[in-house]
């Protein structure tokens, strides 16, 4: 599998997926919402680990640099 992603848009999706997951953590949010960010956070980091998105295939976006 190729990256797609290129170094700032995955230091920008950690930093939003932690935020997400800290709002769920610390009880900032409730109920199904909080589910919703915290699954949405997880994504995030998880597809900035591996440096792909599979989001980014259908509209032709490669934030990575040549």
């Amino acid at each position: 599998m190729f990256q797609n992603m290129g170094l700032y848009d995955r230091i920008i999706r950690v930093v939003v997926g932690l935020v997400l997951g800290g709002l769920y953590l610390a009880g900032v949010v409730e109920g199904t919402t909080a589910i919703v960010l915290f699954v949405i956070g997880l994504v995030m980091i998880a597809t900035s680990a591996i440096g792909f998105c599979p989001a980014y295939l259908p509209l032709k976006i490669n934030t990575k640099s040549k």
